[in-house]
């Protein structure tokens, strides 16, 4: 990095050993793209929300040539992210990804999905579900990925899907999920 890496905490105390981990994980990341102008790191622990307790927010700011790369965890999606290390984990994971990506658009490359495949929503969860194919192949999704109204899918619903292959630890993972119209049984009318 031409830049030290900056840290920052709001909403808590300075913290030796959550330092030492982002110092861990910033040092990782130039194995993805080795001409990393900066790195800025804000942990944020904000008041304690009701139920939720206290959900840690991360935010990673990757100056590269030519522009900056944000993963905004501003809104955590998850209890596990009460630990401040999971939300760094998950933060950082995502940074990751977003430095592959980017090294791959520099050097040229094309990430190469698969035609749109149909399926069937199986599970459903707050966060994210699977879908199945005809082979009743099992592929992990994300509430981001679907397009429309995550909360109106049900399993049995038909979707066509977009997958890449190697993107997740969990297997085929489901970038796009688009509900065909089709409704599983758990949908009533009237």
């Amino acid at each position: 990095m031409e830049t030290p890496l900056e840290i920052a905490f709001h909403g808590m105390d300075h913290s030796d050993a959550v330092e030492a981990r982002i110092r861990e994980r910033a040092d990782r990341l130039e194995r993805h793209f080795d001409r990393i102008v900066s790195c800025r790191v804000v942990v944020e622990a904000p008041h304690r929300h009701g139920h939720q307790g206290k959900l840690y927010r991360v935010n990673i700011m990757i100056g590269v040539p030519g522009r900056e790369l944000v993963v905004n965890r501003a809104r955590p999606n998850s209890h596990a992210h009460e630990d401040v290390y999971v939300a760094l984990r998950d933060a950082f994971d995502a940074a990751d990804r977003l430095l592959e990506d980017h090294a791959r658009k520099v050097r040229g490359d094309v990430k190469t999905h698969e035609p749109p495949l149909l399926g069937t929503v199986s599970q459903m969860y707050p966060d994210h579900g699977f879908a199945v194919d005809a082979e009743r192949r099992q592929y992990y999704f994300h509430r981001n990925a679907v397009v429309g109204d995550y909360e109106k899918l049900e399993p049995g619903d038909e979707v066509r899907m977009v997958v890449v292959y190697g993107e997740s630890p969990d297997g085929p993972q489901a970038t796009t999920i688009e509900p065909t119209g089709r409704l599983g049984a758990g949908h009533r009318e009237g």
